[in-house]
């Protein structure tokens, strides 16, 4: 028996703990930062990955999922679709789980490439409206 999607979003979000946010600014202005931090007020630890910011969310930022330096459950995606395929590449060598990509962020050739890896892709959806949704 396949779960589904909605059955395989709530088991992430039950049993991850580690969100890499990809893209996580260190603006409360932006919808990473808020989005990020809802997901951390819920007990999530959340990794910020931008080269251009030294931390977010109290948290030290790391130019790339390659430095991150501990594992990673789930590679939330807030970067423009062309940005996709390398991070889908790194999520791959370093064996992630799961990628999520937000709302928007859209790019068939690389969830199907994670998905081939045997990684969980969830596209086009906003963890924070799904956690919402499944875990009230």
């Amino acid at each position: 028996m396949t779960l589904s999607e909605a059955e395989r979003i709530t088991q992430l979000l039950q049993t991850a703990k580690t969100i890499a946010v990809v893209g996580l600014t260190d603006s409360p202005m932006r919808p990473s930062y808020g989005v990020s931090s809802y997901m951390q007020s819920h007990g999530y630890r959340i990794i910020p990955v931008n080269p251009n910011i030294s931390q977010s969310l109290g948290e030290p930022a790391y130019a790339s999922l390659h430095e991150i330096p501990e594992k990673i459950d789930i590679v939330n995606i807030f970067r423009r679709p062309e940005a996709v395929p390398e991070i889908v590449d790194q999520a791959i060598q370093l064996k992630v789980p799961a990628i999520w990509m937000q709302e928007g962020v859209i790019h068939e050739a690389a969830v199907e490439k994670a998905q081939q890896a045997g990684i969980f892709v969830v596209m086009d959806k906003c963890i924070l409206k799904e956690h919402r949704r499944y875990l009230r």
